[in-house]
């Protein structure tokens, strides 16, 4: 079943500040965007917004899913219905094991109830195709997880949740040459006609393991370039002023 994403003229501020200022775009299933532009433009606060952070505040517009505005939805809400986001710098969360975690990620999220045994034959699987060492389910969240095991542990999620609509926040930065390919290559078996994905990075590195079909650049909150994987290229060629002085 095809599924669509929709961002329509969203201003939206932190503490007063505004931060978007009219973003409008639309996100299919079996779409890839890259959301590219300088730091401190409003890239992690678009995805943050769409995932329902209670510290952005929307001033105006709207974030239809299917149709349906969820704008007043909790995020455990837009959890369940299908958007997930893949933090750049996760939470360390004590005395609950990864495990745990996940367990009752996967639980809150499944339409039945899943036995214990299942779960962790699921949670294992998935975790083995990341290199992920088993050893690390049994430690407390992010605790002492070095940057690459934090990365793969929010994609852990996402293979284990396969939501609509994947929300993706630098997920490459301080990855090493080995990590960032695991990681690409699971983010790339993600990719199919039932999924859209919206993918923030600052290097065409990642871009040329997970390949985009739609780029757009974001700059003072706005989008004000859009074009297909090409733009990226470009763009590390000869970075954003060619834009801002357009």
């Amino acid at each position: 079943m095809a599924h669509k994403l929709e961002i329509i003229d969203l201003f939206v501020s932190i503490d007063d500040q505004q931060i978007l200022n009219g973003i409008s775009l639309t996100v299919n299933s079996g779409e890839t965007h890259a959301l590219m532009g300088p730091n401190g433009n409003g890239k992690s606060t678009l995805l943050m917004t769409i995932m329902g952070h209670p510290k952005y505040t929307i001033n105006k517009g709207k974030i239809l899913l299917d149709g349906q505005n969820i704008i007043e939805m909790s995020v455990d809400e837009r959890s369940r219905a299908g958007i997930f986001l893949a933090l750049q710098n996760p939470q360390i969360i004590q005395g609950v094991s990864n495990f745990e975690f996940l367990r009752y990620v996967v639980d809150a999220h499944s339409k039945t109830k899943l036995k214990l045994n299942e779960i962790f034959a699921k949670v294992k699987d998935s975790a083995k195709e990341l290199n992920f060492d088993s050893s690390i389910l049994k430690r407390n969240v992010n605790d002492g997880f070095s940057g690459g095991e934090k990365k793969k542990n929010e994609i852990l999620q996402l293979k284990l949740l396969q939501p609509k609509f994947a929300l993706i926040d630098e997920i490459d930065s301080g990855l090493d040459v080995d990590a960032l390919k695991i990681t690409s290559t699971n983010i790339n078996k993600m990719q199919n006609e039932q999924r859209g994905m919206i993918l923030v990075s600052h290097y065409d590195r990642f871009f040329n393991y997970v390949k985009p079909t739609h780029t757009h650049v974001l700059i003072k909150g706005k989008i004000v370039k859009s074009g297909g994987p090409e733009l990226v290229t470009k763009i590390n060629n000869e970075g954003y002023e060619w834009i801002t002085n357009g």
